[in-house]
């Protein structure tokens, strides 16, 4: 499935880093010809009658706060804006439909050594939405590479496809990695994966691109590859049918990486190049 050329960057606005996660929503917004929609939800049920004044007061003054980081940040995105009622990830995750990317910030998790529980808000929306799904740090990332991980899997092509537009978007190159359990499957993979991205080169042939297949344990060897990646490409789930909503590689970026993360579902391709 591809998104509409007028689906929106989907943004939810939370009480924390509403601020950071509008930016580069504005950013990513800019960069691919996309509007960008502000969403705060929560529960009207949990708060008593003279608390409901101030919590929508609260709620008006949060979106306005990230509405302005938008304008900062990319002064020619249309904005648009919702406070809704219920709980944000099911809010989230039905207007996912019709989004071309959900962003949300990751509520510190990246630099929290505790256990994060499968429940965080990022972590299930990016389980369940219905598109990509923009994980958003505190920190502003480092101007590196795009960095997408590479399986050999249907899904990962697709996450192949995504980065290269988003490298080309940004003005930025494309480091494709496969990671592989041992030396012997080095020279297999290393010659699948230069094949994966010459199918890719046509349509962005002004992309610089590097490709590197690295021993080690998926997971593990990306976390270490993003620490210098302005943004990190991965498949919801690769190569791992027994593996629920979203696959162990998924995971470790999510709760590790320090740059944002992209975690593509819900689409069969690319995102679409009509608009600019």
């Amino acid at each position: 499935m591809a998104a509409a050329i007028d689906a929106p960057v989907l943004v939810g606005i939370g009480p924390v880093d509403a601020r950071p996660v509008a930016r580069l929503a504005a950013q990513v917004a800019a960069a691919h010809g996309r509007t960008v929609h502000l969403l705060h939800a929560f529960n009207w049920a949990e708060f008593e009658a003279p608390a409901v004044s101030g919590s929508r007061a609260d709620a008006e003054l949060l979106i306005a706060g990230a509405t302005a980081a938008v304008n900062e940040s990319a002064p020619g995105v249309p904005v648009t804006t919702e406070i809704a009622e219920g709980p944000a990830v099911a809010n989230l995750v039905r207007r996912s439909e019709t989004a071309f990317l959900v962003v949300v910030g990751d509520g510190g998790m990246a630099h929290c050594d505790r256990c994060i529980p499968a429940d965080s808000p990022a972590v299930q929306v990016a389980a369940r939405a219905e598109c990509p799904v923009l994980v958003a740090r505190r920190s502003p990332p480092p101007t590196g590479p795009v960095v997408v991980g590479v399986d050999g899997s249907a899904s990962a092509e697709v996450a192949l496809g995504w980065a290269f537009a988003c490298a080309a978007r940004h003005c930025s190159r494309l480091l494709a990695i496969w990671v592989v359990d041992s030396d012997a499957a080095i020279e297999d993979a290393t010659g699948r994966l230069g094949d994966l991205v010459s199918r890719h080169r046509p349509a962005h042939p002004d992309t610089t691109v590097e490709c590197h297949v690295i021993r080690g344990e998926p997971g593990g060897v990306l976390v270490d590859q993003s620490r210098s990646a302005q943004l990190v490409v991965v498949a919801a789930r690769g190569d791992e049918p027994w593996r629920g909503m979203l696959g162990a590689v998924s995971q470790a970026l999510l709760y590790h990486a320090p740059s944002p993360v992209i975690v593509v579902r819900g689409v069969s391709g690319p995102p679409s190049r009509d608009r600019s």
